[in-house]
């Protein structure tokens, strides 16, 4: 466990390595004694410092979704990140890179709330309610550690990683369509890239939704009505570089594109 003055220090690295795409080191190197309720608090100090400086929550994101990347980070639940309003981007507007430490694309299902949901008890039966509709998705993420060395404390930190989302303009009701058998494919240019499913994150991505609005109620946070949710995402992560065209093709709901410059 860290002091308050540690957790307010490892947030201004973060924030600095942000604003001046200058990586730093691991938290978990820098701060040995760092904990993942010391990394949450990190985060929630820079998410505070942003809104007090003008910007409004865009929504949410759950990171490690996935067996794959539990396990490979081992633990056995996600995490969570918030996604700011500087951080959504449009389709076809390119992307500059040189904003950024290492970005990479994730391809995900997005959940807009029409209803606030409930925090601590919230089920997947309540996701579904609250739910407007479903989109497509692109997820921008980003690590401000250097190479991406993270551990589990150092990305809960970094906000989860997060960094930016583009909609598509698919717009679906739950009731009418099969979430968790949605299935995705990401082409690079002409050429396709990556391929997966809705099911890989937790079986069904309206569980992921579930557990952030119960995870998030323990510090004070509420999924309100207008919010974006990212649930986690379909493929693995790909790099984006200058000159790079994506285009995510799913199932039933449409497709999302992006470029970057």
């Amino acid at each position: 466990m860290l002091s308050d003055a540690q957790r307010l220090s490892a947030a201004h690295l973060l924030r600095n390595a942000e604003r001046d795409r200058a990586p730093i080191d691991p938290l978990t190197t820098v701060f040995p004694g760092i904990d993942v309720v010391d990394a949450y608090e990190i985060a929630l100090i820079n998410i505070r410092a942003r809104l007090g400086a003008g910007e409004t929550v865009y929504g949410h994101k759950v990171g490690l979704s996935s067996e794959v990347m539990q396990k490979m980070m081992g633990v056995d639940e996600p995490d969570y990140g918030h996604l700011l309003s500087s951080m959504v981007y449009a389709e076809g507007t390119p992307i500059d890179t040189a904003r950024f430490c290492y970005p990479r694309i994730e391809v995900e299902i997005g959940y807009v709330l029409g209803e606030t949901l409930p925090g601590e008890g919230c089920t997947e039966a309540d996701v579904l309610a609250a739910t407007e509709y479903i989109v497509p998705s692109i997820e921008l993420i980003d690590s401000r550690i250097t190479d991406w060395k993270i551990g589990l404390a150092d990305t809960i930190a970094d906000n989860a990683s997060s960094a930016g989302v583009i909609l598509g303009a698919g717009r679906v009701e739950p009731a009418n369509v099969d979430i968790g058998g949605i299935s995705a494919v990401l082409f690079q240019g002409e050429e396709e890239i990556a391929r997966g499913e809705a099911s890989a994150v937790l079986g069904n991505p309206t569980k992921a939704v579930a557990w952030l609005a119960r995870k998030v109620a323990s510090f004070g946070v509420r999924l309100e009505a207008g919010h974006v949710i990212l649930p986690g995402s379909c493929t693995r992560a790909i790099d984006a570089r200058p000159g790079d065209v994506f285009r995510a093709d799913f199932s039933d709901i449409g497709s999302v594109s992006v470029e970057f410059k």
